[in-house]
């Protein structure tokens, strides 16, 4: 990997990990707040890319990792949802079709510009230009490189947003899930449903098959990594429930809650946002109803301590 590329060094510098013939991921440590996985498939004319990365800085250095294995371009860049550390470098992406779901370029548009201040620590962002899909779908589309057929598809109901997609290579059992799946990570439901999440992995994702699993953030894994965020999904609905039960906010709720098994991942704030989601479900909200993020996020805050969340983008 070039020099460029290990500029970046907080927390750790990106890794390239062949997952199959031609076909990397690209890993960023250590997958906390706005640091992703990306990835992409080489083949005779150009580079299909899965995702960009959250800041300038971090795009550059994606880049250059390509350059590193191939000359050819990246002609097509699929983008999973619609989170900036998943788009916001769309715009250094010269030339390329960038794909997504319509509601990814909604929600992209929607979101605006990145920030940092007051919710989470300040980041260098770098000259980020908006740059969301222009060739867009409803429920999903096949791209080919060369003759490998790469399909994406459309999670279908909110999960971990109202518009995630995946990238499934059947050949290869490879599956390029976004942020439908946290390595190490608490995942993180928001803007989607805890429920859906749920449906989404036992109906959509498990049934795949795939053997090879690249997160949308922490390391590679198989499709053990199912089960246990399917497991930390049921803990958060279940804390929900007993919340509700005694009247908990669900700051205080969070408080209130031993993490077990789960305390060991990173982020541990975001169980507060997954709360806000739950019981708004266990109230009647319909998946992906908006969920007002300034008091989740200003909560998440009092959790850490009345720290800003600490970003290392």
């Amino acid at each position: 990997m070039s020099d460029t590329a290990h500029d970046v060094t907080a927390p750790g510098a990106p890794r390239l990990q062949e997952v199959s013939d031609g076909v990397f991921a690209y890993l960023q440590p250590d997958g906390t707040w706005w640091i992703n996985n990306t990835g992409f498939l080489v083949g005779g004319r150009g580079v299909t890319s899965v995702d960009a990365c959250s800041t300038e800085r971090r795009t550059r250095a994606y880049l250059e990792t390509i350059r590193s294995v191939t000359p050819r371009p990246v002609r097509t860049l699929v983008n999973t949802h619609h989170h900036g550390d998943h788009t916001f470098g769309n715009y250094l992406f010269e030339g390329a079709t960038i794909v997504g779901h319509e509601a990814t370029r909604e929600c992209a548009l929607g979101w605006g510009r990145p920030f940092d201040a007051p919710f989470w620590t300040e980041v260098d962002w770098g000259d980020v230009e908006l740059e969301p899909p222009f060739l867009t779908y409803t429920e999903g589309v096949t791209l080919w490189v060369d003759d490998l057929r790469c399909e994406v598809r459309a999670a279908g109901i909110p999960a971990h947003t109202t518009n995630d997609s995946f990238v499934w290579i059947p050949e290869r059992r490879v599956l390029f899930c976004g942020d439908l799946l946290f390595n190490g990570g608490t995942p993180f439901l928001m803007q989607g449903s805890v429920a859906g999440a749920i449906t989404v992995l036992e109906e959509v994702v498990a049934p795949l098959g795939a053997e090879t699993i690249v997160p949308g953030h922490g390391p590679v894994a198989g499709p053990e990594l199912i089960g246990q965020v399917l497991g930390y999904l049921r803990f958060v609905q279940d804390t929900a429930a007993a919340a509700r039960a005694a009247g908990l906010t669900p700051l205080e709720a969070a408080r209130e809650t031993d993490l077990g098994e789960y305390a060991g991942l990173t982020d541990p704030e975001r169980l507060v946002g997954n709360l806000y989601r739950a019981l708004a479900e266990l109230d009647g909200a319909e998946p992906g109803a908006r969920i007002d993020p300034v008091p989740a996020l200003t909560d998440m805050v009092a959790f850490n301590g009345g720290r800003p969340l600490t970003c290392r983008a």
